[in-house]
């Protein structure tokens, strides 16, 4: 019996499906959320019941399998858990009414970061990914009209590049100055009492609650060894976005009611002032604000100072002619996708063409279109000659001898002369590449292969 065949199985309710769009689900209009928030009875709550309608599962389902994802501590991947919840769900759900339903611990893993770190993140199980993804459906509607409008991560409708200009049009207003804050290991420090009071306020529903602080507190496994977890809320889990919001809203209404123009994405938040000193002030104010929440600045990367000389999700500001403000890609971004670059075109990497140009397809069209708002074209253009030379030693090599190159070029169109200079110097792929191909393996040439373009 599939997971679809089970689904069907279980008792179904009124109302409307969620739709993922963007990085949060759309807000619903579903019945069963807006349902009395105290209910008598079993810790079943209303709130928890529309979570677990068939309907409601079946959606998380999707978004699940969409996302694919590593498996958990039990290691069952998608398919896997899919044929165990076939039998399983229906003890599954009666626990999750009953209130006693504990989750499995995380999976502890380890990725670097761009500045040389490491980032944790906890992978919970499949089954614990549907529940908490069938829950988010559910609280989504509720929770996110709430939010303060400066908030832009992981909410229906919201992206970075729209916090970005924000940002820009702050800077653009006048607002030269930026009080730029880092959080320390804010997932990791996520109190776990303030987090549920706050979430308290908004949710008054036992049964929900209930299951909240069960995933908080399910605990980490790492080589094996199952390790408590009195703070932090871990990422990889489909609730952790939303819960993070939860808790810092409370600095985002406090930083309105003020009247300061700021953006925030996540836990990454960038308040724009007209001078120095109303920066210090402000940095003062969020330290005593975040310290209120258990949560600590990063005073290595957070500072006040120029809007220009800051770099936020990814971007950084130009002036043109000192008036106009316009984006672009921030120093270490362009770093870190020219070493990207030079590793999918390496010419000792023995892969072939095609190969190599869907390796860039890949990866480029998604940098594309992230940062497809910078302003300049003369970097794109740069890249892109940059990014041809290195493709054009690639086949160069892969020609290998100077007779084939002299016959490749020539059937190509090259001069006579062109295909007998590359010919005789044949071991000198990086300087024939740039000097003498451009007119023969030009732009247009790696365009029929399906090279991307930047500019």
């Amino acid at each position: 019996m599939s997971m679809q065949q089970a689904m069907r199985q279980m008792p179904a309710q009124a109302g409307r499906e969620a739709v993922g769009q963007g990085e949060a689900l759309a807000a619903t209009s579903s019945d069963e959320a807006w349902c009395p928030r105290h209910v008598s009875g079993d810790t079943g709550s209303m709130l928890l019941r529309a979570a677990l309608r068939r309907e409601n599962l079946q959606q998380a389902f999707k978004r699940v399998r969409a996302n694919k994802g590593a498996a958990g501590v039990d290691g069952r991947d998608i398919d896997e858990t899919s044929r165990h919840l076939a039998v399983a769900w229906p003890g599954i759900r009666e626990q999750l009414l009953a209130g006693t339903y504990r989750p499995s611990p995380v999976r502890r893993v380890t990725i670097p970061k761009p500045d040389g770190g490491e980032r944790e993140l906890g992978i919970p199980t499949v089954t614990d990914r549907l529940i908490q993804q069938a829950l988010l459906q559910v609280l989504q509607p509720i929770l996110d009209p709430t939010f303060s409008d400066h908030s832009y991560g992981f909410r229906p409708g919201r992206r970075a590049q729209d916090a970005v200009l924000a940002a820009r049009a702050y800077v653009q207003s006048g607002c030269r100055v930026v009080v730029d804050v880092d959080l320390s290991k804010f997932f990791d420090r996520v109190n776990h009492d303030i987090l549920i009071d706050r979430l308290r306020q908004r949710i008054d529903d036992v049964g929900v609650i209930r299951l909240v602080r069960a995933y908080l507190s399910s605990g980490i496994m790492d080589h094996g060894v199952v390790q408590s977890r009195q703070a932090g809320t871990p990422q990889g889990g489909p609730l952790s976005p939303l819960l993070a919001n939860v808790l810092l809203d409370e600095v985002d209404k406090e930083l309105e009611r003020r009247g300061h123009c700021f953006t925030r994405y996540a836990d990454d938040a960038n308040v724009y002032v007209r001078s120095k000193r109303a920066g210090e002030r402000v940095m003062a104010l969020l330290r005593r604000l975040y310290a209120k929440l258990h949560l600590v600045v990063n005073e290595s990367k957070s500072a006040v100072g120029s809007a220009f000389g800051r770099k936020f999700l990814g971007y950084s500001l130009w002036g043109e002619r000192g008036k106009v403000v316009k984006l672009k890609v921030a120093d270490k971004p362009l770093a870190a996708f020219k070493q990207r670059i030079r590793e999918l075109t390496r010419r000792s990497g023995g892969s072939s063409m095609p190969q190599i140009v869907e390796k860039l397809r890949t990866y480029m069209l998604g940098w594309k279109g992230y940062f497809n708002l910078a302003q300049t074209p003369g970097i794109w253009r740069g890249l892109d000659e940059w990014l041809r030379h290195r493709l054009r030693a690639i086949q160069l090599k892969r020609w290998k001898r100077g007779k084939t190159m002299h016959r490749e070029l020539t059937q190509l169109g090259a001069a006579p002369s062109v295909a007998r200079q590359v010919a005789a110097n044949n071991r000198r792929w990086w300087r024939n590449s740039d000097r003498l191909l451009k007119t023969v393996l030009t732009i247009a040439y790696f365009d029929r292969l399906g090279v991307p373009r930047l500019s």
